[in-house]
């Protein structure tokens, strides 16, 4: 957070300008609005001029003016913003994934399309409105509208964004809890700005002195609601680890004043659970909240997957993994690839081969981890490692079945045994395929970090298995070794 965390805690962050939080974040809403009207309308008039230019269909031997295709350009804006609005593509969340958002607007995009080609059809034939909507012309128009309208909603986002960083558009946050949670809670909101939010205090269970990362206790749980008033709290977070249902209902009933927006940290059981799915024992209905193995076509579709990327990857990148060989041969003497067992699936030890990227002598004072500016990595092997080149080879590994594209990181069987032994249900990591990339990676859990929070993003990834979840975590480890900005990449 920006300024003196001390300061902010006694005291409300001033507004910059006279409109209201309520009318600023109305202003948000409807000034994306437009960003997606015009962009939609700027899409369709590029389409119709990308069909003449563009060869990927035959060029149309007379094309309509485009002001024939006024009437349709309205149909579809307008069909498009409103399947926006029921998608409720307009509640602006604090954050969010640009992937999911692009998902999101591809599937909108290409109903609403459709379905708008369908309604100028119906509302306009027989009429001296009607124009001829050919399916080139829909396609040129689908494609434009999905481009501009994430690049609309980037820019709208980035806008507020530098907004929210200047103190406009912020909430008064007041954090319930103590302990882990409430702490990492507030350092996350703390480090990100973009969130908009303004931490006023943070209360506790009993009188308690002093600050939490620079944020005072300024009360205990029976002052909130005059704590809320007081100081024009607009967001609440309940940050409890463990809690009684009753006291959490207390605690929300106290918090209910007025329009504050109040968040809940879940509890273990709503941590575990996840998808859950309702088995049938004899007759016998049974919740299951924990079933993480996959199998059946789920296994096979990730094996597709990974089968394609691999034989796709090793095809088109042959040329340039035959100039790294190459290149790490006129560097230095020694091997060209680097080969080291491994514990994948079920505890099972395989050989990852990666491009080697230290000197033939690395390990000839004994096995340690690689730590940033370690002076046993070359030059060539310092570029490799923080654009993840040196993992390329290990796409062999998942053609033939020793790993896949994303799973939890394979450690060496020394590794695995000390964890064990000292991470409460480390082994679940184990349950499936270890990957080239994953959960833990792309959020900069590698190298010299905590193993503990490697193993909770190994938890999250294996019991949250989805075969969007391993595109996501594709499309971010393709951008981040492209841009040279992957976390701890060393």
């Amino acid at each position: 957070m920006a300024g003196d965390p001390k300061s902010e805690s006694y005291r409300v962050r001033p507004r910059s300008i006279r409109l209201s939080n309520d009318h600023l974040k109305a202003l948000s809403t409807l000034t994306l609005f437009l960003t997606d009207s015009i962009m939609l309308i700027v899409a369709f008039i590029v389409g119709y001029e990308a069909r003449e230019l563009l060869p990927f269909f035959s060029r149309p031997e007379e094309q309509p003016d485009l002001a024939r295709y006024l009437p349709t350009i309205a149909v579809h804006a307008a069909t498009i913003v409103v399947m926006f609005y029921f998608s409720q593509l307009y509640h602006l969340k604090r954050a969010f994934s640009r992937i999911e958002q692009l998902r999101n607007v591809i599937g909108v995009v290409t109903l609403g399309t459709l379905l708008a080609s369908g309604t100028q059809e119906f509302l306009l034939q027989n009429t001296s409105l009607e124009s001829v909507y050919p399916r080139s012309l829909l396609f040129y128009v689908w494609f434009f509208s999905v481009v501009l309208t994430v690049v609309g909603r980037e820019l709208h986002r980035r806008c507020w964004t530098f907004m929210r960083r200047r103190g406009v558009v912020r909430d008064n946050l007041l954090i319930v809890g103590e302990g882990s949670i409430a702490r990492k809670i507030t350092e996350h909101i703390r480090n990100s700005p973009e969130l908009g939010y303004t931490i006023v205090g943070i209360v506790t269970s009993a009188e308690n002195q002093g600050d939490m990362l620079g944020y005072n206790y300024i009360g205990t749980y029976d002052e909130i609601p005059r704590i809320i008033d007081d100081r024009q709290v607009e967001q609440v977070i309940v940050a409890l680890s463990d809690y009684r249902r009753g006291e959490l209902v207390e605690l929300i009933n106290l918090c209910q004043r007025g329009k504050v927006d109040i968040k809940v940290y879940p509890d273990m059981f709503s941590y575990m659970a996840g998808d859950l799915n309702v088995d049938d024992l004899g007759g016998t209905p049974l919740l299951t909240v924990r079933d993480i193995a996959l199998r059946g076509w789920k296994l096979s579709l990730k094996r597709a997957l990974d089968l394609f990327g691999a034989t796709v990857g090793l095809v088109l990148l042959s040329p340039f993994m035959l100039f790294t060989a190459l290149l790490i041969r006129l560097e230095s003497r020694g091997s060209i690839f680097y080969w080291q067992v491994r514990m994948g699936l079920d505890g099972r030890p395989f050989p990852m081969i990666k491009f080697r990227s230290m000197r033939q002598d690395a390990e000839s004072r004994g096995r340690t981890w690689t730590v940033e500016n370690d002076e046993r990595v070359t030059r060539l092997g310092r570029l490799m490692r923080r654009s993840n080149w040196d993992e390329i080879p290990q796409l062999i590994n998942v053609l033939v079945g020793h790993m896949s594209l994303v799973g939890p990181r394979p450690e060496r069987p020394m590794y695995v045994q000390q964890f064990q032994r000292q991470i409460p249900d480390y082994m679940v990591r184990h349950r499936e395929k270890s990957g080239m990339t994953g959960w833990a990676q792309i959020n900069g859990l590698r190298g010299d970090t905590s193993i503990a929070q490697r193993t909770e993003a190994d938890r999250f990834y294996v019991e949250n298995w989805s075969l969007w979840l391993d595109i996501v975590i594709i499309i971010r480890t393709l951008w981040q070794s492209f841009t040279r900005s992957s976390p701890n990449a060393y």
